[in-house]
C-alpha cells in the first residue's frame, strides 16, 4: 500500500537523525542546512502486540508484520514558497506524501546551530506552516483564474469548484490551513483533487534532550507545542531522536532493558509509527495459518473484496466469502476451533466493511 508520511521541519531539528532511527537507512545527518537534498524513503514495520499474540497462539512457520513508508524531506527555510534555499524542490517532495510529521526542536544544545539563531518551537512551526499556506495560496489563485472563466459560462462543476476555492482562499488569507476548514462531503471531493499541502493530516514531533525524555512535561517548549497542536486538534509525540537512534541498533531484549533504565514503557519511535499509521487512516487485519501469521495494512472503510485484493488481485476478482473473527474473540476462545464452536466466526459477503483487528480467511474462485 503506497502511502507515506513525510518527516519535515527546519534544518537541524533532528529530522534525519529520527529517520535513521526509524529505518536504520543511514540518511546523512550533518550539522548544516540541506544535508538531505533528495528525499530518503524507508519502509518501517508497524509495531503491533496483537501480531505477537497471534504468533504464540497459532505457532506458524513465519510471522510477517505490516509496514508503510516514511520519507525524510530536507529542511524547509523561511521563503521556501518563493524558492528560497531549495524551497521549490522541498515543497514538491511534501506534495508527494500523504501525511506530515513535523519535527520541532525542543532541546537546547549550543553545539548544534539553529537556523533562526534561537530555539523557539512555535516560531519554527509557524515558519513552516506559513510557507505551506503561501504555497497553497499561490496554487489556489492560479486555479481560481482558470475556473472563473468556466464559471462565467455557467459550467456547473466550475461554479461548484469556484465556491470551494473562494472558501479555501479566505481561510488561507487568515493563515488557516485547509485541514482546519470545514467542508461538505461534496466539497471535500473538490478539495482532495487540489492536492494542497495544508490539507494533509499533520502531527508534531517534539524532539527533546536525553535528560528530558523520561519527564518531557517538565520541558516548557514541549508544553508550548502541545498547546499549539491542541488548537489544530493535532497530536504531539515526544521523542529524543538521539536516544532513538541508539535504541534502533539494539536487539529486542537489549532495547527493553535500555527503556527500563530510562524509565520509559514504550519508545518514542513506536509511538510515532503508530500515530503516523493512524494519521494516514490505516488499520490492520490479519491472516493466520500454520505456514504464516501476517498483518495487512488497509484503508479504514474498505469492503472485504478490496481487502482481499491487497493480498492478490485474484482474491478480489474471485471473491466469494470472508471467514472472519475479531482478534479479541479469537484470543478469548483460545483457538479458531473454539471460536467456531462459540459462534464467533462469521461468513461475511461483498458488502462487509473490514474492521481493525479482523482475522480473515478469504474464500475465492478464479
Amino acid at each position: 500500500m503506497a502511502l507515506t508520511a513525510g518527516i519535515v521541519g527546519l534544518p537541524n531539528v533532528g529530522k534525519s537523525t529520527l529517520f535513521n532511527a526509524i529505518t536504520q537507512a543511514g540518511a546523512e545527518a550533518a550539522n548544516y542546512p540541506f544535508a538531505t537534498i533528495d528525499p530518503n524513503v524507508g519502509i518501517v514495520e508497524v509495531p503491533d502486540e496483537r501480531l505477537n499474540k497471534l504468533t504464540e497462539l497459532v505457532k506458524p512457520k513465519k510471522t510477517v508484520p505490516t509496514a508503510f513508508e516514511f520519507t525524510d524531506i530536507a529542511g524547509i527555510v523561511k521563503g521556501a514558497s518563493k524558492g528560497e534555499g531549495l524551497g521549490n524542490q522541498f515543497l514538491s517532495h511534501i506534495r508527494q506524501v500523504d501525511a506530515i510529521c513535523q519535527v520541532v526542536r525542543c532541546f537546547v544544545d549550543e553545539n548544534i546551530t539553529h537556523v533562526s539563531g534561537k530555539v523557539d518551537p512555535i516560531d519554527d512551526i509557524e515558519i513552516i506552516n506559513l510557507e505551506l499556506i503561501l504555497a497553497d495560496l499561490e496554487t489556489v489563485n492560479k486555479r481560481f483564474t482558470r475556473v472563473e472563466k468556466l464559471a462565467r459560462q455557467k459550467d456547473k462543476d466550475a461554479v461548484a469548484e469556484q465556491d470551494v476555492l473562494a472558501k479555501i482562499k479566505a481561510g488561507l488569507e487568515e493563515e488557516k490551513p485547509v485541514r482546519a476548514i470545514e467542508f461538505s462531503e461534496e466539497q471535500e471531493k473538490v478539495v482532495k483533487g487540489l492536492h494542497l499541502l495544508t490539507s494533509k493530516p499533520t502531527l508534531y514531533v517534539a524532539n527533546v534532550s536525553e535528560e528530558e525524555v523520561a519527564d518531557p512535561d517538565s520541558n516548557e517548549n514541549v508544553q508550548k507545542v502541545k498547546e499549539y497542536a491542541e488548537k489544530e486538534n493535532a497530536e504531539v509525540i515526544v521523542v529524543c531522536a538521539k536516544i532513538e537512534e541508539e535504541i534502533s541498533e539494539l536487539d529486542a531484549e537489549e532495547k527493553e532493558m535500555f527503556l527500563d533504565d530510562l524509565g520509559i514503557a514504550e519508545s518514542g519511535l513506536d509511538k510515532l509509527i503508530k500515530a503516523s499509521y493512524q494519521l494516514l487512516g490505516l488499520a490492520t487485519y490479519f491472516t493466520a495459518g500454520e505456514q504464516e501469521v501476517r498483518a495487512w495494512t488497509f484503508r479504514k472503510g474498505i469492503k472485504a473484496p478490496q481487502a482481499a485484493g491487497i493480498i492478490h488481485t485474484d482474491f478480489e476478482k474471485g471473491f466469494i466469502r470472508a471467514e472472519t473473527v475479531s482478534y479479541t474473540d479469537l484470543m478469548e476462545a483460545g483457538s479458531m476451533g473454539h471460536a467456531r464452536e462459540k459462534g464467533k466466526v462469521r461468513l461475511e459477503g461483498k458488502e462487509y466493511i473490514v474492521q481493525d483487528g479482523d482475522v480473515i480467511h478469504f474464500r475465492f474462485n478464479v
